[in-house]
This record gives structure tokens, sequence and C-alpha cells, in this order.
């Protein structure tokens, strides 16, 4: 089972980036599509595509972004000065993620995460000066001091504790009744991933891990982090929650899970949604015994 945002058949051509004759080129290639977007939400078609549009339709003041090639055809974004996302996930993104086929999810988060990461980062860090686009649009240049930027991507753990055969969920403040996750949380300076894992747990729901072990890994554009999932054993299942982090949390059955995870109205939670790797982990977690 393949997590979510991942499998896009994008070929980043990364050397295009580097090679202003080939950028003119692709620029110039009658076959070129635009993504079209609703400011930064994907149109998608009746049948689950992205929708794209000819390069003649960017705004004249938008900037162009070279996705990459897909069936030799080279794909582009347009980054329209001055727009701007909203903090968090919109609210209705998990309608338009369900209708979305898993590989155009891949491409879609890549092309999200990029213009979101420039409509945040016109100015340069070092030195305080506006920044310019360069190497394609994956770069902003400072002209002052020289300084390269590039689009960041944020370490996210995503994790289950387990104890005698059940797995630690919780549920955050303000979020759909019934629906529970694994617990996550950002990566600090001079963490490894096991140390994430095992100091978030303690921090979220009280419980001391040990022995992490790694899953998968998917990126989550919103705006863009790197989710690492993984499971590590508890010492035991006396819960102390923060309930700065977290509104509830339950130990559930493997079995409780699979019933979770095939949307049984009686099962004791709401699984998360397929594309989110929380429901990856779940399900891999699930089926090992």
């Amino acid at each position: 089972m393949a997590p979510g945002f991942t499998g896009s058949p994008l070929d980043r051509a990364d050397h295009i980036r580097h090679d202003a004759e080939a950028l003119a080129a692709v620029r110039g290639d009658w076959r070129a599509r635009l993504l079209r977007l609703d400011g930064f939400d994907p149109v998608v078609s009746d049948d689950g595509r992205l929708e794209w549009t000819s390069l003649a339709d960017a705004p004249d003041e938008a900037e162009l972004i070279f996705l990459g090639l897909l069936d030799g055809k080279p794909h582009f974004a347009a980054a329209i000065p001055g727009l701007r996302t909203g903090p968090g996930r919109p609210p209705h993104m998990f309608a338009l993620l369900d209708r979305l086929r898993p590989e155009e999810a891949g491409t879609y988060a890549a092309a999200r995460s990029v213009l979101d990461w420039h409509s945040r980062h016109q100015f340069c860090a070092n030195c305080g000066e506006q920044t310019a686009m360069f190497r394609a649009g994956w770069g902003r240049l400072c002209p002052i001091c020289s300084t390269e930027h590039f689009p960041r991507t944020d370490p996210v753990v995503i994790m289950i504790a387990e104890h005698d055969g059940r797995a630690l969920v919780g549920r955050g403040p303000n979020w759909p009744p019934g629906r529970f996750s694994a617990l996550a949380g950002f990566m600090e300076p001079g963490e490894s991933i096991e140390e994430a894992v095992a100091r978030e747990i303690f921090e979220e729901a009280g419980v001391h891990v040990s022995n992490v072990r790694y899953v998968a890994s998917q990126p989550w554009p919103f705006p863009s982090q790197l989710m690492m999932a993984c499971v590590a054993e508890a010492e035991d299942d006396v819960i102390t929650l923060d309930t700065r982090e977290l509104q509830e949390a339950i130990w559930i059955s493997r079995a409780d899970i699979k019933r979770s995870l095939a949307g049984d109205p009686d099962a004791p939670m709401v699984a998360p949604p397929h594309f989110a790797i929380a429901h990856t982990l779940l399900t891999r977690w699930a089926n090992e015994a």
C-alpha cells in the first residue's frame, strides 16, 4: 500500500533547471502545459485527474515554475505575486483529495509545496533584500549577497505506540466526531527520528517508548512536510494526556482498527483518510498479525 501523495509519474528533469537554453526550449514547446489551480487548490476533472491548460493562459504577472516532464511534455505551474495561502489545510481540501487519483495527488503535492514556498519566502534570510526566482523556479537568489535559497521540507514524525496487541491513537481539538489518528509532531534540531518519536509520544500522552522502527514516509503539502511514519514499543499503557495537544487518546486493537479502516459505523473510531500516511501506518500495523 503506497502512502498518499507518492507515485507521481513526473520526471523532474533537474538537468533542465540548470540549462538556460534547455529551459527556453521547454517554455517554447507548443506541447507545454500549465497546471490549472483555483488559488492554490487543484482543479480536478470528473475522472480524478489534474486539469492542465496552455502556457498562454498564465497571468501576465506570473512567473513560471518548471515542474518537469509528463509523457515527455513540459509541465509548469504559475507563481502569482501576492497570492497567499491561509494557515493549515483548507477545510474543503479533503473532498478534493478524495477525488484525485493517487499519482495525480503526488504531482499536485510537488506543485503546491513549491508555489507556497515562493509565496512565503520573497526576502533573503541573510540580508533582507527581495530575492528573485532562479533554477526554473526551484530556488530564489539574492541580488545583493548572492545567497541561494531552496524550497524547504520540514521533517515530521508520525507514530503509534504498541502495547499488548493494541495501538495508541489520539484526536486533536476540533477534529470531526470520532476521528482518531496516529500521534505526530515536528522534529527538533539535534534529534534523530527515534528520539523525536519517543519525545512526542511522551509529551502528548505520557507514555515511555523504545525500539522505534521506521515504516514509510510521505510528502504532506500543507505547506511542505515530510511525514515519517514509525511504530514504537510502549513500556506500559498508562496515558497522561497533554490537553494542549490532544483532546483524547485511546488504545485500540488490531481487529478494531481493521473495522475502522473498512468504514464500519460501529467501530470505536473513524479512521484517517486514505491519502494520509496515518492510514497507511495503521493499515500496515493492523495487518502484521
